[in-house]
């Protein structure tokens, strides 16, 4: 058994081949695609979040609005970057989001990648400390959220403060038992996956991962996967980790499909660089039929090992369309595979 959730980067773009035109749609859309995703028996609905592109970027708002519209499903992200964002604030946006869901929040961070601007967290009023680095920055703003989330008080109280407060030092409201053992760390090495056990966050590994041996993608994954749970177990944490990958799959079923997607038969990993110094591994996409796919997939090492997978969905070709590529895989791949 495996939960089997999508991952949206929402997309908008006005181009007349779009049906995601605006920021509007990309957003109402995500809601929809949500709904219909539930409705199907899917487990999750996650979005990765960009800044100053035309991308999803702000997720607590859309995540609590799609929390008022399901009731079982989880919601979360893959990833939020960390060098923007202020841990206190973000610990209240995800505190409400995971009360207004009913605890159903899993909450993907990570240092980030490359962003559509130089140093754009400089623009949200960040600065680096001498001698760190942006990835010392990211991890430092975790290190604070992972502690505002135990719930612990440590903010002096007014002595004579507007409203009543309770006994002792305060903490940041509202807070959200639970939500510090559902926060997800997005690794793309086998060292930043280990660093990730050592704080007790989950493992999520994406369809990109530095080169560090020359193997495919999902054997690279796989090793990664045993390094986390090796260093989890080392830290002596009493909870079973979570692990999660993402894959572009497409069930070739209808017309429609091969039109899209039947060129990406005979895919493959590429290699590429995501900054100067940094040697990555994109992985492959998967598009055949459910007999074949259901093959190809039962070989990927990085999903065997993996409690959780997440489709990457092409949002800019409809709610509709999107619904069918879940369905597909829900109902004629997922049972093949023993995932349902």
């Amino acid at each position: 058994m495996k939960k089997i959730g999508f991952l949206s980067f929402g997309h908008w773009s006005p181009s007349p081949h779009s049906q995601t035109r605006s920021a509007a749609d990309s957003l109402l859309q995500a809601i929809d695609l949500a709904v219909a995703a539930e409705e199907l028996g899917a487990d999750g609905a996650y979005f990765r979040v960009h800044h100053f592109a035309r991308q999803l970027a702000s997720p607590f708002p859309l995540l609590a609005a799609i929390a008022a519209r399901t009731s079982r499903i989880e919601i979360g992200t893959g990833v939020i970057d960390m060098r923007y964002e202020n841990p206190l604030y973000m610990a209240e946006d995800a505190g409400a989001a995971d009360l207004i869901s009913g605890g159903r929040l899993q909450l993907g961070i990570s240092r980030g990648s490359p962003e559509q601007v130089i140093d754009g967290w400089r623009y949200f009023g960040y600065q680096l400390p001498e001698g760190e680095t942006d990835a010392d920055m990211a991890r430092a703003h975790t290190e604070l959220l992972l502690d505002v989330l135990k719930g612990e008080g440590f903010a002096q109280p007014n002595p004579r403060p507007m409203f009543a407060n309770p006994p002792g030092l305060l903490r940041v409201e509202p807070h959200s038992d639970g939500l510090r053992d559902r926060i997800w760390w997005g690794s793309s090495s086998n060292a930043t996956a280990a660093w990730a056990a050592k704080l007790g966050m989950n493992l999520q590994s994406s369809t990109l991962k530095d080169d560090e041996s020359g193997e495919p993608l999902h054997v690279q994954q796989r090793k990664q996967i045993e390094a986390y749970r090796e260093a989890w177990r080392a830290e002596g944490h009493e909870r079973e980790p979570r692990v999660s990958v993402s894959r572009s799959i497409f069930a070739l079923v209808d017309d429609r499909d091969r039109a899209y997607f039947g060129q990406d038969r005979d895919s493959e990993d590429q290699i590429g660089y995501i900054d100067a110094n940094t040697r990555a591994i994109f992985g492959r996409s998967y598009a055949a039929e459910p007999d074949v796919l259901a093959k190809q997939l039962a070989d990927d090492e990085a999903i065997a090992a993996a409690d959780t997978l997440l489709l990457t969905v092409p949002n800019q070709l409809g709610v509709d369309y999107n619904a069918h590529v879940i369905d597909s895989i829900l109902t004629h791949v997922a049972p093949e595979l023993g995932w349902r």
